[in-house]
């Protein structure tokens, strides 16, 4: 499925896309809470600016995702790969990101309040200026 086929059939009300494959694709600012991107391929995605709210990334593949600003509040991150990812700004408040692998990911300045860490991988991932799961500043 091509970017404009989904954009389209989201708009149409559809929100199941699990396994979807967008990788590389440009997103940026779109609206796509709700949507069941489950098991999704989406490395190298812009969703810079997107309303991810509510979002099920369960176990998608988010390598090198520019996520910077995005609205994630709410959303399944478990299991998903963030090797790379930039979520520099982005907001994870009460984000679940249990079991997920976040090396080298970029979460500068980001809201992580109330997000579910628990049994996350993570390594060289950088925090500097976000707010933490337990509602503290990051060094």
């Amino acid at each position: 499925m091509d970017m404009c086929e989904f954009l389209s059939r989201y708009e149409a009300g559809e929100r199941n896309f699990k396994g979807v494959n967008l990788i590389g694709s440009y997103l940026q600012g779109v609206n796509l809470s709700g949507a069941d991107l489950q098991a999704a391929s989406l490395s190298e995605i812009d969703l810079s600016k997107a309303d991810l709210q509510g979002t099920n990334l369960k176990e998608a593949s988010l390598i090198r995702a520019n996520l910077s600003g995005a609205n994630l509040s709410g959303a399944n991150l478990s299991g998903a790969n963030l090797f790379e990812a930039k979520l520099t700004g982005a907001t994870l408040n009460g984000a679940v990101l249990k079991m997920t692998d976040i090396i080298d990911a970029d979460f500068t300045a980001a809201d992580l309040a109330g997000a579910n860490l628990y049994g996350a991988y993570m390594i060289g991932a950088m925090f500097n200026g976000a707010i933490m799961p337990d509602g503290t500043l990051h060094d």
